[in-house]
């Protein structure tokens, strides 16, 4: 059985310079539910609400993964979807864990269970 995953409040705050993105998208989002969300009403589709999508997402996997996959959940958000429970994964898309692989990790190469497969006949 897999462990379960950490909250978003297990997750330990960036520190330094490197983290001001990841910090500034997590201020706007929580601006945006401090400020308009209350205006604007809940109308989400999904659960966790799109909004709380955000913060976790950021927070656990860093301002580019963490808006990229804010702006998909954004954008499957329209009338025609049916939405419902819609977690956030805990990997990070796969472009975003080979381009931000920390320079110790880059010269290893990746471990079986990583790698693509293709089905052969």
């Amino acid at each position: 059985m897999a462990a379960p995953l950490p909250s978003p409040t297990d997750v330990p705050a960036p520190r330094g310079w490197r983290a001001l993105p990841q910090r500034l998208l997590i201020g706007a989002v929580r601006g945006y539910r401090l400020l308009l969300s209350p205006w604007l009403g809940s109308a989400c589709r999904f659960e966790p609400t799109c909004s709380a999508y955000a913060l976790e997402a950021l927070q656990r996997h860093g301002a580019a993964a963490g808006a990229y996959m804010t702006t998909a959940r954004l954008l499957r958000c329209h009338p025609w979807c049916a939405g419902g429970h819609d977690p956030v994964p805990a990997q990070p898309p796969g472009l975003f864990t080979r381009l931000l692989r920390t320079p110790a990790t880059a010269d290893t190469p990746p471990s079986a269970d990583s790698l693509p497969t293709r089905n052969s006949p």
